[in-house]
């Protein structure tokens, strides 16, 4: 046993001089000098030979054990973690409780409510999460996200009153005055975090990668709280959404309710909605509906008896609505009932982000050490608005 434990604590070692070298040259970016590849392949080299070593020596233990011919003078208590009860169970199963060592019997023992015990089979952890699926986030694909490296805002200048249309006149007239005047929006990223602790103990047992599932889970959680405020945020200390009517987003002028009753949406409701959008806009248009939407417009026909609905027959074609493509999100409004949202058309290239600090994750190692936890912090900063009203129409039920 002292050999094996020797032989993995050089293999530990190697492990992680390897990384190290790989680290390096990455954050260098850059590829291995000749001196430190020929040290990495040495490494390597004896990395297999440790392992095969390792590998043989656990399986002559293993049978020594079985035939009770263990020359280890003076056994120590094993640890049953680090025991390989799958062996010993199939052990058991052949040739009873009697081939068992001690340990391997405690290692395998369930006590019950009286502490008989029982045998149990041994528990394999497989390499895969089992949770419910992920909602997708869809606007900030198709939204302009501009990154902030020296401002702490960002300034969105706007044209508030457009030139007139030009006078037809004589040849030294100039046609009449007028007027042209420019505002602007500005947004102010707003921090956005959230704490996660994990046990140390679980950190060190699990099948996955702790540290990783921690990142990806905060990724996908920062995403979903971004999405929200997208869609419906207020603008307070947050983004303001497409779906919250504004003026200093999308207001109530860009909301149709025409052809659409007070608790559904037809057909004419949504022909009236894509022809508020002026033509320069639908090339890029995309609607989004929530999916209760999307199943309820799945029944629609015009008045030729024809679904609005299309599918794309093309390969990789998206599905349609009056030749549209469209995106489903679980954050989208999906009350139907009177005035309420339940739909927005638009060339989302004109909804802006800025983000002044993109997700990082920041370790607590011993904040948490007396509960024998550590911690993660998720901080990000964003902000976002409509540039541009004109750019979208929400669809509204009458």
């Amino acid at each position: 046993m002292e050999k094996i434990l020797e032989m993995k604590n050089e293999l530990g070692k190697l492990v992680k001089q390897s990384r190290d070298l790989l680290d390096l040259a990455e954050k260098e970016k850059r590829s291995f000098t000749a001196d430190e590849d020929t040290n990495y392949k040495k490494m390597e080299a004896r990395m297999d030979e440790l392992q095969e070593s390792i590998q043989r020596e656990e399986r002559q233990l293993e049978r020594e054990r079985s035939l009770g011919q263990t020359k280890d003078p003076d056994p120590k208590p094993a640890d049953p973690e680090k025991l390989d009860t799958r062996a010993a169970f199939n052990k058991f199963l052949l040739n009873g409780m009697n081939s068992l060592s001690s340990e391997e019997a405690r290692a395998m023992q369930a006590d019950s409510d009286t502490g008989g015990g029982y045998l149990i089979t041994p528990q394999t952890i497989v390499m895969e999460l089992l949770k419910n699926i992920d909602d997708m986030t869809v606007i900030k694909t198709l939204s302009r996200v501009i990154p902030l490296t020296t401002a702490k805002s960002l300034g969105v200048p706007t044209l508030d009153t457009d030139v007139d249309d030009a006078d037809w006149t004589a040849e030294l007239k100039t046609g009449s005055e007028t007027d042209i005047a420019f505002g602007k929006r500005v947004l102010y990223p707003k921090p956005l975090a959230k704490r996660v602790k994990l046990s140390n103990t679980l950190m060190r047992q699990a099948a996955l990668s702790p540290e990783q599932l921690v990142r990806e889970r905060l990724a996908y959680k920062f995403g979903v709280t971004e999405e929200k405020a997208y869609m419906t945020g207020d603008g307070v200390t947050k983004p303001l959404g497409v779906f919250t009517a504004s003026a200093d987003g999308i207001s109530t002028g860009r909301d149709i309710s025409e052809g659409n009753t007070a608790t559904k949406i037809m057909p004419d409701g949504l022909i009236n909605a894509k022809y508020k959008l002026k033509a320069g806009y639908l090339t890029r248009a995309r609607w989004i509906f929530h999916r209760d939407a999307i199943r309820d417009i799945r029944k629609l026909k015009d008045g030729n008896g024809q679904y609005i609905w299309q599918p794309g027959l093309a390969g990789g074609a998206p599905d349609r609505i009056l030749d549209i493509p469209f995106l489903m999100s679980e954050y989208a409004p999906n009350t139907f009932t009177s005035a309420e949202y339940v739909g927005i058309l638009g060339d989302f290239s004109h909804y802006w982000i800025a983000v002044a600090l993109d997700m990082q994750m920041i370790r607590l190692s011993e904040l948490y050490a007396e509960t024998n936890q550590t911690g993660f912090i998720g901080r990000m900063e964003i902000d976002a608005m409509p540039a541009l009203e004109e750019a979208f129409v929400r669809v509204k039920l009458g």
